[in-house]
């Protein structure tokens, strides 16, 4: 893991967090992207070299909607940038971690993505983000 790729945060409204961290940075979010397959609305901010993912369910059955509904509103997952997320992924395994996704899928902002069970990570869920070349 070669640093903090972004931290991840669930939200009710894509529309109203938005507005709320456009006055927080004092800039409005670069990037905002649906990823269907997760059930998910992103947008993306940039707060000096860190990146900042909001999050709003798009379906009533996607993790979002059900860390919202468990939960509320928060952080959601730190992500860690990697190198080889397939090498990662089996150094985790062997390390004893627990991987949600084996197989790496695609996510959002042109990345490969991988997570780590939250009860293996004290309570956080670990996402691993590979850019796709």
């Amino acid at each position: 893991m070669r640093k903090i790729e972004h931290i991840g945060i669930a939200v009710n409204s894509l529309e109203v967090s938005n507005q709320l961290f456009e006055k927080l940075f004092g800039a409005p979010a670069y990037k905002m992207e649906e990823v269907a397959s997760e059930g998910v609305k992103t947008s993306f901010f940039m707060n000096g070299p860190n990146k900042i993912e909001l999050l709003e369910a798009t379906t009533p059955d996607s993790p979002i909607a059900k860390f919202l509904e468990k939960k509320g509103e928060g952080i959601h997952h730190i992500a860690f940038d990697v190198e080889d997320i397939v090498a990662e992924i089996a150094r985790l395994k062997a390390e004893g971690f627990t991987v949600l996704n084996e197989i790496p899928k695609k996510g959002a902002d042109n990345k490969l993505v991988a997570f780590l069970h939250p009860k293996g990570t004290n309570g956080v869920l670990i996402e691993l983000c590979q850019e796709i070349i």
